[in-house]
């Protein structure tokens, strides 16, 4: 269940627009566990009143970003919500740039290769080249993973100062979604400082059963990370000792080259 969201408080900066944030929290509320929602459950995910849901939802299907489904008359998200997303992908100079190395990264590992790029303490997939081969867990662009637990995560804190990354992995979750999963401070911080010697994070069905990674920072100019790429090799074809082998060097130059193409 997603997180309530607290009454929105009086905004110290008189700016701030308050029926705007809620909108905002209506639309966060709809996910892959609630595809349909009541007027009472988009009250209560999202911690506002059912009578100020209800003037935020009706304006929603005023605008066309909500509707209701046809059989059993719950709330459910528009096609029309895509535009926003998709205008911050089709803006974005990183993916425009990152796409031709993530097309050659796939090619030559013949496995899906995925750009993420850091917000609060997870990564976000904005760009993706999936191969024909299976690949045991959809990934799709939007979706969010856990810094602490994946091979693009972990690159990305590689490149923070140690007390930054500490702090970043004390203040998440850490749950343990396999039986794979490291949620220790200590041993994630191991992994994180072992990328910076060799250049690149891994994970071994962390996140998910069947799945890997291995993940390479991308930096800008100034040598600050912007986001990470990585690929997904599934266990069924590799094991983690050949895909460090093969593949992590191709995950390191696809960074590089990306990295390179950026600070110009």
């Amino acid at each position: 269940m997603a997180s309530p969201t607290p009454d929105p408080q009086p905004a110290a900066n008189a700016l701030f627009n308050q029926s705007l944030e809620k909108g905002l929290a209506v639309l966060r509320a709809f996910d892959a566990a609630h595809r349909t929602l009541t007027l009472g459950e988009l009250a209560e995910l999202t911690g506002i009143s059912k009578g100020s849901a209800q003037r935020t939802v009706h304006t929603l299907q005023q605008l066309g970003y909500v509707g209701k489904h046809p059989q059993t008359r719950r709330f459910q998200l528009l096609p029309t919500v895509i535009e926003i997303g998709f205008n911050y992908l089709a803006a974005h100079p990183l993916i425009r740039a990152a796409h031709p190395y993530l097309s050659q990264l796939a090619n030559a590992s013949g496995e899906t290769a995925s750009l993420t790029e850091p917000v609060g303490l997870e990564m976000v997939y904005v760009a993706q080249l999936v191969t024909s081969k299976f690949i045991p867990v959809h990934t799709p662009v939007g979706m969010r993973i856990p810094m602490y637990c994946t091979s693009s995560g972990r690159a990305w804190l590689s490149t923070l100062p140690d007390a930054q990354v500490r702090t970043m992995l004390e203040a998440s979750s850490r749950v343990a979604r396999t039986p794979a999963t490291l949620t220790d401070v200590d041993a994630i911080f191991e992994r994180v400082a072992v990328c910076r010697q060799v250049g690149y994070a891994s994970n071994c069905e962390e996140l998910f059963l069947g799945d890997m990674g291995i993940g390479a920072p991308i930096l800008d100019s100034k040598g600050q990370a912007v986001g990470a790429v990585h690929l997904s090799p599934p266990t069924s074809r590799w094991t983690m000792e050949e895909a460090q082998k093969k593949l992590a060097p191709l995950v390191i130059e696809c960074a590089r080259a990306i990295s390179q193409s950026i600070a110009h």
